[in-house]
């Protein structure tokens, strides 16, 4: 059976969203960064598990992909901040459905298993 235009178009589109997603670290990142958290010590603090390197790689690319924005501060010593795009906010009833869906899903797993 041959897929159609339209089964192309949503696999096209699932596929784009699984590209920004982009892994374990995205989401959580520009979770802390929409809660509030700008500094890359906040953010870092705010996410278990994360090392140094995979949040500053995570933070380089997406700012990259237009997600985050990285504003420098001449301040003595020099203040880094991110904040999320209005592009990236975008994303954020999306998080909050992967919650609710997370939610119930470890309350659906604990009535299965007793």
């Amino acid at each position: 059976m041959a897929i159609t235009r339209d089964q192309q178009a949503e696999l096209k589109a699932l596929q784009n969203t699984l590209y920004f997603i982009g892994g374990k670290w995205r989401i959580p990142v520009i979770n802390s960064i929409c809660n509030g958290n700008r500094r890359f010590r906040e953010i870092e603090r705010s996410i278990p598990g994360i090392t140094t390197r995979m949040l500053s790689k995570e933070l380089k690319d997406m700012e990259l992909n237009k997600l985050v924005n990285r504003n420098v501060y001449s301040e003595t010593p020099v203040l880094i901040e991110y904040e999320p795009t209005e592009y990236c906010r975008t994303f954020g009833r999306i998080i909050q459905e992967m919650i609710r869906w997370g939610e119930q899903h470890d309350k659906f797993i604990k009535n299965k298993v007793r």
